[in-house]
Parts: C-alpha cells; structure tokens; sequence
C-alpha cells in the first residue's frame, strides 16, 4: 500500500508544558489507524498538529509526498485533509443542509453552492430527510452523523476523527464505528482519536498507544487486543 502520511518526531508544546514527545506514525492509503490512551494522553493534540490548529514545536509531517508541517489549516485542508473535531462543533440555529454547506466554504466554495452530494446522503439516510431541520433538534447520534458528514463535504483524502463515539449511547457507538468501516471500504483514509478502545482496536488496520504523550505500543489492532498484558497496563480493560 502507498504511504500516505509520514510523521517523524512529533513534539507539540504549550508553553512550557510537552503534550507530544517525538511521536512517529505512518498511515497507508486505505487504512483505519487509531491513536488510543488515556486522557491527557496527546491524542488530540496530535491530532489537532496534523490539521494544522497547533504548530508542532519540532518533528516532521509529510503528507502525500509533501511535507506540510506549520501549514494553517485552511491549506492543509485544500490538500485533502479534513478534521472531525471532539464535540462536533455545528451551528445549532442552522439547519442539517446549511451545516454540511460549511464543509464546502472550508475549501473556499461559497454557501451559495447548495449541491450536496446525492452519495453523502445515500452513506448518511438519517440525514437525508431532515435537511431543512434545525441542528439543534438532533439527538446525539444524529449531531455525530451531521458532523462527520460535513467533514466529507470537503472531499478529503485523509479523514481525521477525534473521540466521534463521545458521550454516544452503546447502541449509536456501534453505529458510528460501522460507518467509519463502511467509509474505508469506500476508499477514505482515517486516522481516529478514540477512548472506546476495545471497539475502535476492532476496527483498526494498525493502532499506537499514547501515554504522557510518548508512544509506548503500536501494533496491529487485533494483535493489540490480544496481548493480555498490554491490554491491562494501558487500555484499562481486561478481556471478557
């Protein structure tokens, strides 16, 4: 598989306090790769580095062949890199259509541009009829769904989702990671920030293990959730 993304010794700093230390991960086209650990862990903060809202204090980020590290956001996004972000983020007072119409202003469309793709809809049918509803009157699951759809609306190559089964009822996580299946059988690349660990390991082509912002395990996601020992020192489950 082609390489996709390439970050080499990653370190994310706020003021004096370092979030990531010298983190390295790969993604191959087509793949669901994870980034798990506990909270405070650098999860996010490496997310949010890749998609340019934090500028990494060193380390290297190439994507695509194209080393893009310190590029703001609006260009990293122009190259195919969408991100999902923790707590979905939508505008309550618009509606399902006007929200997923901000994906396209994300890459410089104007909202004027109403076309939404009729496959979006077919991959999110809850949505589908209630275009003209008020985000706000979304259950939890369906915000999720909105919020994952809008970040499709930019069209990207590499799909960056931080905690999308947050605060989701058991039977709308399985949902969400279903679809994030069906979206890798559909081509897309992702890359996903996750507490849920057993069931996002599940899904997992490869997956790396973050503590105090150090990577400490990486390894296929079944081979993860095997390795009893591992398992209970950082994942914080046992095996049922």
């Amino acid at each position: 598989m082609k390489q996709m993304l390439n970050v080499s010794n990653l370190k994310v700093s706020f003021g004096e306090v370092c979030a990531v230390k010298d983190l390295s991960i790969k993604i191959s086209e087509g793949q669901i790769v994870s980034i798990t650990g506990a909270n405070g862990a650098g999860k996010s903060s490496t997310l949010n580095a890749l998609a340019g809202i934090h500028t990494p204090s060193a380390g290297e980020i190439v994507f695509r062949g194209e080393n893009i590290t310190g590029f703001p956001a609006h260009r990293i996004v122009k190259r195919g890199l969408a991100q999902v972000p923790e707590g979905r983020h939508l505008f309550p007072n618009l509606s399902v259509r006007e929200n997923l119409l901000t994906g396209n202003h994300c890459i410089g469309k104007l909202m004027l541009d109403k076309f939404i793709p009729e496959n979006l809809l077919e991959t999110f049918p809850m949505l589908s009829d209630r275009l003209d509803t008020n985000a706000s009157s979304l259950s939890g699951g369906q915000a999720q769904m909105l919020a994952l759809a809008r970040g499709l609306m930019t069209n990207p190559l590499l799909l960056l989702l931080d905690e999308p089964t947050l605060g989701l009822a058991p039977i709308m996580v399985k949902e969400v990671l279903k679809l994030i299946s069906i979206l890798r059988e559909q081509g897309l690349t992702i890359l996903v920030v996750e507490q849920n660990v057993r069931q996002t390991l599940e899904i997992s082509d490869y997956a790396y293990v973050l503590e105090s912002g150090r990577m400490v395990m990486e390894g296929r996601g079944t081979e993860l959730l095997n390795d009893s020992k591992l398992v209970k020192s950082y994942l914080g489950f046992g095996k049922s």
